[in-house]
């Protein structure tokens, strides 16, 4: 489905939570929220107090730098930018920009939680290698 933004002109693809996605990724749903992930996602959103849940997502970034040339990036926003590609999470959304989703193409958002810590992780085909805590990742 395709929303018309009208202030800007540009059409967005926008995918109904009640819609599986497709199985041969598209440039904006190649990269995917497992339900541990949109589950915690979820607590986190409901447990801040005065923010305005309906508006903020987790943006999910990827930037330069850390052991091994490129880092993950997650934090809470309340802002979606024009250009935004919106991932469904249950009933919470992630937010991803376009150089970094070139970079998390064919991945997944994961939420682990074991005896070392519990944290988001994402599970990029795309990495050669990554460091040992898994926050920074190399390509070739």
């Amino acid at each position: 489905m395709l929303a018309q933004h009208a202030a800007l002109g540009r059409a967005t693809m926008v995918i109904p939570m009640d819609m599986p996605l497709p199985t041969s990724p598209s440039p904006d749903t190649a990269f995917r929220v497992s339900p541990e992930a949109a589950t915690r996602l979820q607590d986190i959103i409901a447990a801040q107090p005065g923010i305005d849940a309906a508006s903020t997502a987790l943006r999910v970034s990827v930037l330069a730098g850390g052991c091994n040339g490129f880092q993950y990036s997650f934090a809470l926003d309340g802002e979606a930018r024009p250009d935004d590609i919106v991932v469904p999470a249950g009933s919470a959304r992630v937010r991803v920009d376009p150089a970094s989703m070139d970079l998390l193409s064919g991945a997944e958002l994961h939420f682990n939680d074991s005896l070392m810590g519990a944290h988001f992780t994402v599970r990029n085909p795309n990495a050669t290698s990554s460091c040992g805590c898994g926050t920074s990742f190399s390509i070739d």
